[in-house]
């Protein structure tokens, strides 16, 4: 079973104003503690208003280094990059953006560029902040046959093939394996809906054992979720 700190909200707006200062607390007790922050973030819908909000702190985001948790295998200009939804709404900031996405779009190729960029950054990550998707994954941890390699590999990051592909995105991903999402100072997890919420109560309560990777994903962890109907 893997103990988790929950904080509730009555709607998606209360979540991400809390959520927002949440990450805003963690990014200043390390600028405090050391003089610098790394902070990796998840893409989707629901961390877009959390981050919306996180622009406007006022912090010293030129000491914040920021990278996606996970992306897709494209351009980082395309519309299906997180590195790019990360750029639009915190690259006004200051802050240091690092895309795990490189201009070689190999997947062996672009997991070894992603491994050399996150190699750069000062290790573990001050924060790790997740979601999770209604199969259980989280960042591209993703059920299917890349799955148990992404949790039990050594390596920071490793690129996955979503078995089936989604329609919507239908290209293979970058992701930080569960060895790097549990070398974090903080996890954080963002989501809403009860579907979610039942997902992760359970994988949490099965932990290594679960068949949602989130559950092995944060094994002997203590993350701190944040949730909301």
């Amino acid at each position: 079973m893997t103990d988790a700190v929950w904080h509730e909200y009555t709607d998606p707006e209360a979540m991400a104003s809390a959520s927002a200062t949440a990450v805003g607390d963690i990014i200043s007790a390390a600028l405090a503690r050391k003089g610098s922050a790394v902070v990796a973030v998840p893409g989707g819908g629901t961390p877009r208003p959390v981050m919306e909000r996180l622009k406007d702190k006022p912090l010293a985001w030129e000491k914040v280094t920021i990278f996606p948790g996970d992306d897709r295998l494209v351009a980082r200009d395309d519309r299906l990059s997180n590195f790019a939804m990360v750029d639009k709404i915190l690259g006004s900031t200051g802050a240091t953006l690092v895309s795990l996405i490189g201009d070689d779009l190999d997947p062996v190729a672009a997991a070894a560029d992603a491994e050399i960029r996150l190699a750069a950054l000062e290790w573990p990550p001050d924060l790790i902040w997740l979601g999770i998707g209604e199969d259980g994954h989280t960042a591209s941890i993703l059920p299917g046959p890349d799955c148990q390699a992404a949790l039990r590999t050594k390596e920071r990051v490793m690129t996955v093939t979503p078995d089936p592909l989604p329609p919507e995105a239908p290209v293979k991903r970058v992701t930080l394996t569960g060895s790097a999402i549990r070398s974090a100072g903080t996890i954080m997890l963002t989501i809403t809906g009860q579907t979610k919420r039942q997902i992760l109560e359970h994988a949490l309560a099965e932990g290594e054992r679960s068949a949602y990777p989130v559950g092995p994903a944060l094994a002997s962890t203590k993350p701190i979720i944040h949730w909301s109907p």
